[in-house]
Formats: structure tokens, sequence, C-alpha cells
């Protein structure tokens, strides 16, 4: 059986670490000894398992991609970089003609889904790839197209803690007030609390300590004008594994599309979809 190359881009990040570690182990893959990573990384490698895997900032990149294209035909490269990184290594991919996930949240969405729609490879991009936590949010967007203004009247607020190092908004909060959005609830993706603080965290949250440095706890709540209805929808995850198996979900799904496919642009639910209706 032909094995998937992948390069993990975001070494050495706690959840490029994780992904990596996966793939390593993972039979459907052969993971590339290369990552993308930032400027400001001092490190020159990371052993991933028994594989060295080498680390290409952005003023060595360029140099290199068409050698590891050679050596690794059908490369398949999954973000997990920075927010401020999305939109030029989404330029990257498409100008090397790499397909890619993207699971890195934050930059400008509208100009990411412009770039790839206007590419030749596709990529799959989703502010989440934890395959529950995407089919929660499918259920909301239903609703929303289903019964509009159903919450109209209701005040919102939105509460998500993650990690200290999460440098932006969680992007599946923004996702979910979009949807309430049109349920009719006035409330703005810039009222949304962020919480970063560990202390905060542990003390006050109840977020179990061995976490902190990596969970996304989410909490909806609404509640009526006159105090009389009350509803709260909360998602919490400890730990990154849960991002694993959507995001080699994701990676076969590209892998496997028909020579003659046009469409570019993916969500997770595309490729959820794809799953379930395969026998």
């Amino acid at each position: 059986m032909r094995t998937i190359p992948i390069m993990i881009n975001g070494l050495p990040g706690n959840l490029a670490k994780t992904i990596a570690a996966a793939a390593a182990d993972d039979p459907r893959f052969t993971l590339v000894p290369y990552s993308l990573t930032g400027p400001d990384i001092d490190t020159s490698a990371v052993t991933i398992g028994e594989i060295k895997i080498q680390l290409l900032k952005p003023d060595a990149r360029q140099a290199r991609i068409q050698q590891i294209q050679a050596a690794h035909p059908g490369l398949i490269a999954v973000d997990y970089t920075h927010p401020a990184a999305v939109n030029i290594n989404a330029q990257f991919y498409t100008a090397h003609q790499i397909p890619f996930v993207m699971g890195t949240t934050g930059g400008d969405r509208e100009k990411l889904a412009a770039d790839v729609k206007n590419a030749t490879v596709p990529a799959v991009i989703a502010p989440n790839m934890a395959k529950q936590i995407v089919g929660f949010q499918a259920m909301m967007e239903y609703a929303a197209k289903t019964f509009p203004d159903l919450f109209k009247g209701y005040r919102l607020e939105v509460r998500e803690s993650h990690q200290a190092g999460k440098a932006d908004t969680s992007g599946t909060a923004k996702a979910i007030v979009s949807c309430f959005n049109t349920l009719g609830v006035d409330f703005k993706v810039s009222d949304i609390e962020q919480i970063r603080d560990p202390d905060v965290q542990e003390k006050e949250w109840g977020i179990p300590k061995a976490h902190l440095g990596g969970h996304g706890w989410h909490t909806y709540t609404l509640k009526a004008e006159d105090g009389a209805s009350f509803f709260e929808f909360t998602h919490n995850i400890n730990g990154r594994d849960i991002y694993v198996s959507g995001t080699f979900d994701a990676v076969v799904f590209l892998h496997q599309l028909p020579a003659d496919n046009t469409q570019r642009l993916f969500t997770m639910i595309d490729v959820m979809t794809r799953e379930s209706q395969t026998p």
C-alpha cells in the first residue's frame, strides 16, 4: 500500500507535535522530515519518535520546497502554525501546488477562502478539526438556516478558555456566534470573553491542572429578556488528541479526490459527509 506523504507545519508547537507523533505511528502516512516554522524559533530541528524533522524558517523554505516535493511526490501539508502565518502559508502552498489542511485559526479568512478558490489545488479549511465539535457546529448551522430569529430578543454571553499561548479568539466560538446572529441574537465577536490566565482557568473554571497547557472550553449562555428562560450550550475539550482523527480524515479526503475534481475549497463538513457515505 502506497503511503501518503504528510508534512506537518508548525513544529515545535504542541499541537503540531501531537499530530506529527500520531502520523509517524500511522501506517497510512509517511511523515516528511521537514516542517515550516516561525522566524523566532531558536531550534533547527525536532525529533518525533525516530524521525528528525528539520525546521524551515520563512527565509529558507522557498529554496528547499522543490527538493522536498521531488522526494515526496503527492505531498499534502497540514498547517498548525500561527494566526499571523495563515494567509502567507496558504499562498505558499497554492503557489507550489501543495494540497493542504488548514487547522490554524485566525488570519484573513475571507482572503484565505478566495485564494483557495482561485488556486489549482484543493484545501480543507476549518476552525476546528475535532469531528464532534464540527458536528455540533453543523447542527447549529442547520438550526440557524431552518429557524431564523428563533432566539430574537435573547441576550448571549460567550466565554472561551484556551491555553495561554493561543494568540487569537477561538475560531469555533466565532463560527457559533455567527449562527446565533442568524438566530436573531445581537452579539459581536469582539464581545467573546477570552480566558487565558491559568490561575483563573484552574480555580474558577475547574480546568484540570494537567490540561492547562492544552484545552478548549466553550460556554454559550442565552437568557430571555424577562429572565424566565435560560439556555446553555457547553463543549469542553481537554488535551489535543481529539484533533488527530479529523485532521487525518481531511488528509485522506484530499488524497482520494478524483483527478478531474474542480472544487478547491472544502470544509470538515465535506470530509465528514464523504466519510458517512463511504461503505
